[in-house]
């Protein structure tokens, strides 16, 4: 396996002169559901890798929405083996977000977790340890919500109180393994409630066109 440079752990934006053969796994945010205009930040980038570097990278978009992580663990070294640069062949990067389906109440906003917060600190440590033996990781952090929009589903009541939790206990697992971490809930949070909302789809959970457009160039530029 080839190493991945520091410019590209530091920036997507400055990739290394060899083709990478990329694998994203994760959530809704990473399949791009609620942007038919874009595709959501995966597909930008795959097309930004193909239409403007002189080597082809590969990047496969392995989301899943609804997908919490113990979902995406158990997938993790199955589905990319299946891809055709991948066949018998370990990605050189992989790039993970998921975590925003463990953390809703559930039936009313004060009701409990749906992944209790303990356990999910278990289940995060377990992803990145298991990524880890494959191959270089960077972890790109969950979007904020429009409380005012839920209960998501008629039944899923999301937060920022406990996105900021769930999105911290996951930022101190990556810190732990020196794995680089995108903090998007504290960059979308710091451009005001006004702006979040605006980048948000109808269901206050997803982004909208906009709000993948947003966290492509976040991603891109770490």
């Amino acid at each position: 396996m080839q190493t991945i440079t520091r410019p590209l752990i530091n920036s997507l934006k400055t990739l290394p002169n060899y083709p990478l053969r990329v694998v994203a796994l994760g959530d809704s945010l990473v399949y791009g559901y609620g942007d038919p205009v874009g595709g959501g930040w995966v597909e930008r980038l795959r097309r930004h890798w193909m239409s403007t570097e002189s080597v082809e990278h590969v990047l496969y978009n392995l989301g899943i929405r609804g997908d919490r992580v113990f979902q995406v663990t158990e997938r993790l070294e199955q589905e990319y083996r299946y891809r055709g640069e991948l066949k018998n062949r370990l990605p050189d990067l992989i790039i993970l977000s998921v975590g925003i389906n463990d953390s809703p109440r559930l039936g009313r906003p004060d009701g409990r977790l749906f992944t209790d917060l303990d356990l999910f600190q278990e289940q995060i440590s377990q992803l990145l340890a298991q990524a880890q033996k494959l191959c270089p990781v960077i972890f790109v952090g969950m979007t904020p919500v429009d409380e005012a929009k839920m209960p998501f589903l008629d039944c899923f009541y999301f937060n920022n109180i406990d996105q900021y939790r769930f999105k911290e206990a996951t930022k101190r697992a990556c810190q732990i393994r020196q794995i680089p971490y995108i903090d998007i809930f504290d960059k979308w949070m710091a451009r005001g409630e006004d702006w979040v909302r605006s980048h948000l789809s109808s269901d206050g959970l997803h982004p909208n066109v906009e709000g993948y457009q947003a966290l492509y160039n976040d991603v891109l530029h770490g």
